[in-house]
């Protein structure tokens, strides 16, 4: 059985009345670092300046710093916000994710999970924005790099497209993304077309809303699948968002606990094809808080080679779109056969 490493970092004092984006998404899940299940519990100490300073600007680090001092305060029309303590959560969030990825790098058939906030993949390298404050799978991917791992797969299956990672990698050949996220929302980026100049390594799903279970599995299975065996990356890194959830406020995709669960086997499954096992998993959105902890559940058993708990919530009421040529035109835009 592989060896599962996880770290905790709810962020209690990173809060903003009445925001999405607070502990309360994780409330359904506080059990967790309790339950004996084998997990391997790592602290969640602040990230060196130095890792954040490959992924981010250094004036970024030193503005975040400051402006989290005069908080609370919105810092962009997302709206993001900072509090005092916010500076020291996105450095903790950047740095739990940093302890689970050295455990899992430490030897194969090792899997993780950073159960942190706040979340970071709309950060750009200059620029705080969508509710991130530090881009924690970024962070953990140029440490990865700089520790002999690559190429490096970030898989990112929130609901919105992570913009920030996308355009710290544009130009990084060691760095792979793909994006599944609703098409027309915030942060309005991440078409079929976008970054030419990386065509086959940056690749974007855009999905109609109300896409589900099924529509998901397709694309995980004839697009990213069929990819990603052709890159062969020595780690997955997953930008775990469970706002794609039917039931989740803020978009309307039509994702179900169970789904997310297939999604989770068939990233392990391609660790295990190309990278010995190794497979990181990091929150990013999820904003409502039983569809967070039913469908983090179910990841979370995954992870532990169990079947996902019943879901109370269930699958998505709506009727699915159909999504056949989208996903044949993202496989003959990036050249799969």
């Amino acid at each position: 059985m592989a060896e599962v490493f996880a770290t905790w970092a709810p962020a209690p004092e990173h809060r903003y009345p009445g925001h999405p984006e607070g502990p309360q998404r994780l409330q359904g899940l506080a059990d967790l670092p309790q339950t004996a299940d084998g997990t391997v519990w790592l602290e969640p100490s602040p990230a060196p300046v130095e890792a954040l300073a490959r992924a981010h600007d250094p004036r970024h680090i030193a503005y975040l710093e400051a402006v989290s001092k005069q908080g609370p305060a919105v810092i962009d029309y997302a709206p993001t916000y900072v509090t005092p303590s916010s500076f020291d959560d996105a450095r903790r969030a950047a740095g739990g994710t940093l302890a689970v990825l050295d455990a899992v790098l430490a030897g194969p058939d090792r899997r993780g999970f950073a159960w942190v906030r706040p979340p970071g993949h709309h950060a750009t390298r200059t620029q705080a924005m969508g509710f991130c404050l530090f881009n924690n799978v970024a962070v953990a991917a140029h440490q990865a790099l700089a520790l002999g791992h690559g190429p490096v797969l970030i898989v990112d299956f929130d609901a919105h497209h992570g913009n920030g990672t996308q355009d710290i990698f544009r130009h990084e050949p060691q760095v792979a993304y793909f994006s599944t996220h609703q098409e027309d929302i915030y942060p309005g980026t991440g078409a079929f077309e976008d970054e030419p100049q990386a065509r086959g390594r940056i690749v974007n799903v855009p999905l109609p809303a109300l896409t589900g279970d099924d529509g998901y599995r397709r694309v995980f299975e004839e697009v990213l699948w069929p990819w990603a065996l052709r890159l062969r990356p020595a780690l997955v890194l997953v930008s775990a968002g469970f706002d794609a959830h039917w039931r989740d406020p803020l978009t309307r995709l039509g994702l179900s606990a169970l789904g997310f669960a297939h999604l989770a086997r068939l990233l392990l499954a391609l660790a295990a094809e190309t990278a010995a096992g190794r497979i990181v998993f990091v929150l990013e959105g999820g904003y409502d808080p039983q569809a967070v902890a039913e469908s983090g559940r179910a990841v979370w058993a995954v992870l532990h080679g169990h079947e996902p708990p019943p879901a109370a919530l269930g699958p998505s009421p709506y009727p699915e779109p159909d999504i056949a040529e989208r996903v044949h035109y993202a496989r003959r835009l990036h050249g799969l056969p």
